[in-house]
């Protein structure tokens, strides 16, 4: 048997080594890793909490101010310890600097902020304050110019987050402010908050709030609530009513909003009603008419840099509206594209279209509302001038169709108009419109460019029934067949509806195809007094007339128009008349005069005047010669016989029958035929002789 080596044989541990290294497991390790740190923890906890932790604030200043790349300042005094388990941060004269674009110094400043914060939501991300005590606190939001980033964004890049809120167990907040400046919206406002007392996580009361500010350089008012403080508490729904008052406007909005600065793609239901629509959308940069009172109603949804109105519904003055609009803060200029419908529009109310006060017409007429834009007395043309400021500001897109235009004289209906502002151009294309049965189209183009602004006019009257058109000035439809198409095209210059058509150039033609026309009327405009009289006592008034053509046409030259012809050509009569009328003064001055084609007793044979002004035209078929032709017949009846005193009233029947086509092709005077051929000499030569018609000399039974 070998006997065991010594040097293999175990060695036995020494007492002190076993004592020291028995723990040395990773278990061992890790209990005695957790041991320290909570004996670290331990430490710190007593020491903040016998101190305070209010030798911290300078730390708290940096490391807060590097966080957030502001300046974090703290004036009083400061605590930041855990008591016991929640965080207690209480700081006095606080302040956290805005960034430098800022156009004032703080985003937030408080004469005392007292709050106990839970640790592990400052990890979690979703912040809650056990209680917060606010003491006359100060917060400003503002976008810079661009738009692309704001004050409570603590980032040095692009962009703009949504200001969200802590949950908050119990509250108490008095005497805090807050001020939003927007600089796309051009809007700036201070809110006031009442004193708000919460516990645990449910407020009494809503949130009163009260403000004043400015948007686009309109002052406003406004005061409003959070309805559901409790939620808004917790960071969900804030259920927002607020009313505000701009520019002889009330405007109302509701809607629940994801968090109190935040409207981006939410909801709301908006309220406006005031004495004028202009005055309303004049705070956004946009010029339109006036209008009477007005309500409307729609829903706003911002994105980006859309505001939608959508569902709008409403009324103004005695006429509805209903359609959608969207106004787009683009730079440098607002845009606006706006669709609209109305069933029934008030004549009163398309008045501001023109320049006029609606009010001014329903109540006093349009010679006072004309007057009231600065024209002459007795004008009816208005002398309201383009806001040529206003209109560089924006463009815009409408489109807009009416059904029913009320109107005691003028039966309208069906309007589609097309509005389009582009760079200081206004254009009207197309305007189309039925009228009696017949349709009118309209371009209109106004450029504002030039100064004074350059306007065309290109006004189109397709074959529309005369009984209907004229229904409103006495004329009957039954036995009347007639019908009138027309065209005016006229370029002026100016400022005002006045002014450019008192330098305007251009033509007006109307022309009558074959057709029926009531005999009395036709017979009043001749003077033909045998014929009505005769016609009168046989009860045949209603008997048609036949009209083989006519055309009511003028040459335009700087404002004033003259007849280019007027020539209407009867079964029985060939009408023609001279003279024309004055854009500038709005004086009338024509005479028309009829020449028979068969023999007649008791015809006047005299020109039967129209002046007077458009506001008040006069008819005056007492002409000087027809007072001439009587004085005639009183001679002739006192030397010869009765008989002798009707002579001078007998038209022997020599008129010669018009070409009609010349006529119907709306053609001037110099082109104006007989059916034989020959030029026609009573028609005039389109030349501005208002007042002064050149009559032929008729024989009278080969006497005269």
């Amino acid at each position: 048997m070998t006997a065991p080596d010594p040097a293999s044989a175990p060695v036995a541990e020494p007492r002190w080594y076993k004592r020291r290294y028995r723990g040395a497991t990773p278990l061992g390790w890790l209990r005695r890793v957790l041991l320290t740190l909570l004996a670290l923890i331990a430490a710190v906890w007593l020491i903040l909490f016998i101190t305070k932790g209010r030798f911290l604030k300078s730390t708290f200043e940096r490391v807060t101010g590097s966080l957030t790349n502001r300046t974090v300042t703290v004036r009083g005094d400061f605590q930041l310890y855990f008591a016991p388990f929640d965080i207690k941060f209480l700081a006095e004269g606080i302040t956290i600097s805005n960034p430098a674009w800022a156009t004032r110094p703080n985003l937030f400043e408080a004469k005392r902020i007292d709050t106990r914060i839970a640790p592990l939501s400052l990890i979690w991300g979703r912040r809650r304050m056990r209680w917060l005590d606010l003491t006359d606190a100060a917060i400003d939001l503002e976008w810079n110019d661009a738009h692309d980033t704001n004050t409570w964004t603590f980032s040095e890049k692009k962009g703009g987050k949504r200001l969200e809120f802590p949950i908050i167990g119990r509250a108490t907040v008095a005497g805090t402010t807050l001020r939003y400046l927007d600089s796309r919206l051009r809007l700036e406002t201070d809110l006031k908050f009442q004193t708000i007392t919460s516990r645990d996580a449910k407020i009494a009361d809503a949130v009163h709030f009260t403000g004043k500010g400015t948007i686009r350089q309109t002052p406003f008012r406004l005061s409003g609530a959070l309805m559901s403080p409790n939620a808004t508490v917790a960071r969900g729904e804030n259920k927002l009513v607020m009313r505000a008052f701009a520019a002889n406007n009330q405007i109302d909005v509701t809607g629940t909003l994801p968090s109190i600065a935040e409207i981006e793609g939410v909801p709301l239901a908006v309220t406006a009603r005031g004495s004028n629509v202009a005055e309303l959308l004049q705070i956004i940069g946009v010029v339109t008419p006036d209008t009477r009172n007005y309500r409307l109603k729609a829903q706003l949804i911002k994105t980006g840099i859309d505001y939608a109105f959508t569902g709008l519904t409403g009324r103004f003055g005695d006429s509805d509206v209903a359609g959608r609009f969207t106004v787009s803060q683009t730079e440098p200029k607002v845009y606006i594209d706006a669709t609209l419908t109305t069933r029934r529009l008030d004549i009163i109310d398309v008045a501001p279209f023109i320049g006029y006060n609606p009010d001014i017409v329903a109540t006093k007429g349009a010679i006072a509302a004309a007057a009231a834009t600065g024209a002459a007395p007795a004008r009816v043309m208005p002398d309201a001038p383009l806001n040529i400021e206003a209109m560089k500001a924006f463009d815009a897109d409408l489109k807009w169709r009416v059904g029913i235009v009320r109107s005691k004289n003028v039966p309208i209906s069906n309007i589609a108009l097309t509005l389009k502002l582009k760079d200081r151009v206004l254009t009207l294309s197309p305007l189309t419109m039925t009228m009696s049965r017949g349709d009118v189209a309209a371009d209109v183009k106004i450029d504002t460019r030039r100064r004074p602004a350059h306007t065309m006019y290109d006004i189109r009257l397709a074959s529309t029934p005369m009984g209907r058109l004229l229904a409103g000035f006495g004329v009957a439809e039954a036995g009347t067949t007639g019908t009138i198409k027309g065209r005016v095209q006229l370029v002026g210059d100016g400022d005002t509806i006045h002014d450019s058509l008192s330098s305007a150039n251009g033509r007006i033609a109307f022309t009558m195809p074959q057709g029926t026309f009531w005999t009395r009327n036709v017979q009043l405009a001749e003077l033909d007094i045998g014929t009505f009289v005769q016609k009168l006592i046989q009860d045949k008034l209603k008997k048609p007339v036949t009209i083989n053509c006519g055309a009511v046409a003028f040459t335009v030259r700087g404002g004033v128009a003259a007849a280019d012809p007027i020539l209407i050509d009867t079964e029985k009569n060939v009408i023609a008349g001279r003279g024309g009328f004055s854009f500038r003064t709005e004086a009338l001055d024509l005479a028309f005069r009829a020449d028979g084609k068969k023999f007649s007793l008791f015809s006047g044979q005299s020109p039967v005047g129209v002046g007077g002004y458009f506001s008040a035209p006069r008819i005056n078929p007492i002409s000087p010669e027809l007072l001439t032709r009587a004085g005639a017949g009183i001679g002739l009846g006192l030397v010869a016989t009765p008989i002798g005193a009707v002579l001078a009233f007998v038209d022997i029947g020599d008129a010669k029958a018009a070409a009609c086509g010349p006529v119907l092709a709306g053609a001037t005077a110099a082109q104006q035929r007989t059916t034989d051929g020959k030029p026609r000499k009573d028609v005039g030569n389109g030349k501005a002789t208002v007042g002064q018609p050149e009559e032929k000399k008729k024989k009278f039974l080969g006497i005269f």
